[in-house]
């Protein structure tokens, strides 16, 4: 398969979910991201991530599960209901795009969009092929996650103390194949030096494991 990259849109009712698809050549396998509480598909550590992904081989959808007039009542970045059926959606528009159907399917969630994915993958089932949370709050999917199959990592920041204590009580609900990572020395947005490179190794390593 050639190289493809393109901005999307995914229509749902009455609005439009926004997002950029990067599809490397021999691909194999797709990653969603779910953004977390005020960021979007632009933000520059997921898009970091994202392309260290797409340089070994794994094609990436980051997207908007917010439109931008949702996104200005705070309230909705923690709507985890609607961001996890916005995913939902999301996914199937994956599964029935010509350049996508093929691909193993994993998400990667940062803050609160670590729950969406949680809680989108338990919904999804065997479709979610692996799960990453960096910074998440996997804690707010906490009904769900002993119904979550997809093999699932966490990655917290060691500085990120409150945030470490809750993945660690939501890391023992989980039942399938899971790992926790605390990454010494970083904060919740890993903005140290060297930090996010080590979350985009620890991912990339995780996703071409269980996608490819």
């Amino acid at each position: 398969m050639p190289s493809y990259q393109a901005a999307i849109s995914i229509k749902m009712q009455d609005l439009s979910l926004l997002g950029n698809l990067t599809i490397p050549e021999g691909a194999v396998g797709i990653v969603i991201f779910s953004h977390g509480s005020g960021s979007s598909r632009l933000s520059p550590r997921n898009n970091y991530v994202a392309k260290v992904l797409q340089d070994h081989g794994l094609a990436t959808l980051l997207l908007d599960l917010l439109t931008a007039e949702e996104d200005l009542v705070y309230e909705n970045r923690f709507n985890i209901n609607l961001l996890a059926k916005r995913l939902i959606a999301a996914t199937h528009w994956v599964k029935n795009q010509e350049h996508t159907k093929a691909l193993a399917m994993g998400y990667f969630g940062a803050s609160t969009g670590a729950a969406s994915a949680l809680r989108a993958s338990a919904f999804l089932g065997s479709d979610i092929q692996a799960v990453v949370s960096r910074g998440g709050r996997p804690d707010l999917a906490m009904a769900v996650l002993s119904r979550v199959e997809a093999p699932t990592l966490f990655i917290v920041g060691g500085w990120d103390r409150e945030v470490v204590a809750l993945n660690q009580q939501a890391f023992s609900e989980l039942r399938g194949d899971h790992q926790l990572v605390i990454v010494p020395e970083a904060s919740h947005l890993f903005e140290e030096p060297g930090k996010l490179e080590e979350v985009a190794t620890l991912s990339t390593a995780w996703f071409k494991e269980y996608l490819t």
